[in-house]
């Protein structure tokens, strides 16, 4: 019976990775089941990184004492909720969401972009000893 299980999503995953066309010049920023996917894989594997993002933030913002109060609680708050968006988008990624455009601004039309903005745990923004993003990657505005 665990035999089957295992190999009934074996192909399930199979059929949803040959499923998805390959991905364009073009179709580089818009999201589809494989991103989303990844998405969701890296908010559960790295989420916990917002304990230290958050307060980080707040630090830079609103000082030192905030950071070890509110900071710390964001921090936690929004681990939470990086894990559970992180969960929500490996169960459903082979299905599009209602309000889950490519654009943020556009909350009525269906797809596989992000639930939760920022889309990805570490962004340019916090890249701490450039291990994420090479410096010369990043080009200032």
């Amino acid at each position: 019976m665990k035999y089957a299980k295992k190999l009934i999503l074996a192909g399930v995953i199979l059929c949803a990775f040959m499923s998805v066309t390959t991905v364009s010049a073009s179709d580089e920023l818009t999201s589809n089941p494989i991103v989303k996917l990844g998405r969701g894989v890296a908010n559960v594997a790295f989420g916990p990184l917002e304990l230290l993002i958050r307060p980080y933030d707040v630090n830079r913002t609103h000082g030192g004492i905030a950071a070890l109060t509110y900071g710390v609680f964001s921090g936690v708050f929004h681990t939470v909720s990086r894990e559970l968006v992180g969960v929500l988008e490996i169960i459903t990624f082979y299905m599009p969401l209602p309000g889950c455009s490519d654009d943020p601004y556009n909350t009525t039309s269906w797809g596989y972009g992000p639930i939760l903005y920022p889309e990805w745990v570490v962004d340019t923004e916090h890249n701490a000893f450039n291990f994420f993003y090479p410096k010369d990657a990043i080009v200032a505005p």
